[in-house]
């Protein structure tokens, strides 16, 4: 967030006894945004929500507009928004060209990311085609084969869901579920890994399935195959007269906005993000770190910043020792 916001962070506490990981605690201390914005002329509101958010800024602006109009009576159809799977797409790229690398011993690919952008700004997908199929790319690849990784075979992913199927889960928001959000009571993973159709393909290596999931859903978009539930999808229902949600598929994943109207003012407002889903408290990054080695500090920390980089946080994340 900017506009004076401190962004706040997931923060990461880990115990160890024995030499090894005994007790991981995490969570994901973001401010709200709804003092911010009670009270506030609607419209006004939802101009401001895109300025609040420095990543996804595209997505949030939507997912605000959307859920304004649906509270409003206008609902709007599972769709695939092109300007949001844009932005889904900058950012997946930003992580394989410019954040991936270092973390592999690689040097970060910015003259390709530069280009990448811009080609995806101008639709120019077969020159994104190729750059994800060229050499660096599958070096890359072949680097991750060879992490130090964590071991899952079934990650809990959070299904597919469009605004309106999602009443039946979450028939109303509150502050509570937007700071913890559950699915049928557990916690669950959203993102790039949680909507590919042949996501078993993915399956065994922790953080390489969810970079690979991120690279399918580039190359899927770079050939045109890309349709609803990928990044960039969106709808929105009205859950009740003055009251609109909106869903939203960004790079991380499902992001939700739900608004309450007192006349033509925002009476209340909850925005539940991709990073409270992916770093929920009994989310993977705890299974993952429970239990491991912890006698050599440095590589655990190294582990640490890779479990925590294939989740993806919208926020900065800091480890503290208990």
């Amino acid at each position: 967030m900017s506009a004076g916001i401190d962004p706040g962070c997931v923060r990461l506490r880990l115990a160890v006894a024995g030499g090894r990981i005994a007790a991981v605690d995490v969570r994901s201390e973001r401010p709200t945004v709804a003092p911010a914005l009670r009270g506030r002329p609607a419209d006004a509101a939802v101009r401001l929500v895109p300025l609040l958010f420095a990543l996804c800024g595209k997505a949030q602006g939507r997912a605000a507009e959307l859920a304004l109009a649906a509270a409003r009576g206008e609902e709007c159809a599972v769709h695939r928004d092109a300007t949001i799977a844009a932005e889904v797409m900058r950012e997946h790229l930003w992580r394989w060209l410019l954040d991936l690398p270092p973390l592999l011993g690689a040097v970060a690919m910015r003259e390709e990311f530069v280009a990448a952008a811009a080609w995806v700004a101008s639709g120019q997908r077969s020159q994104v085609a190729a750059l994800l199929d060229g050499s660096r790319i599958e070096a890359l690849c072949r680097r991750l084969e060879d992490l130090d990784d964590a071991k899952e075979l079934a990650p809990r992913l959070l299904p597919a869901l469009e605004a309106r199927r999602s009443l039946a889960a979450w028939p109303r928001l509150d502050a509570g579920f937007c700071r913890v959000p559950h699915w049928q009571g557990a916690a669950a993973e959203t993102g790039a890994l949680a909507r590919r159709p042949g996501r078993a393909a993915f399956m065994g290596k922790a953080f390489a399935a969810r970079w690979l999931a991120r690279l399918a859903e580039l190359r899927d978009w770079a050939g045109e195959g890309t349709g609803v539930g990928a990044g960039g999808t969106a709808s929105a229902v009205q859950v009740a007269p003055g009251t609109g949600r909106a869903l939203v598929e960004t790079a991380r994943g499902l992001l939700m906005h739900e608004i309450v109207l007192d006349g033509e003012c925002i009476a209340d407002y909850f925005i539940v993000a991709p990073t409270e889903w992916n770093f929920h408290p009994q989310g993977p990054l705890a299974g993952w770190l429970m239990g491991r080695d912890a006698a050599d500090r440095t590589a655990l920390e190294g582990f640490a910043a890779r479990a925590v980089a294939a989740l993806d946080p919208c926020v900065r994340w800091e480890l503290e020792w208990l």
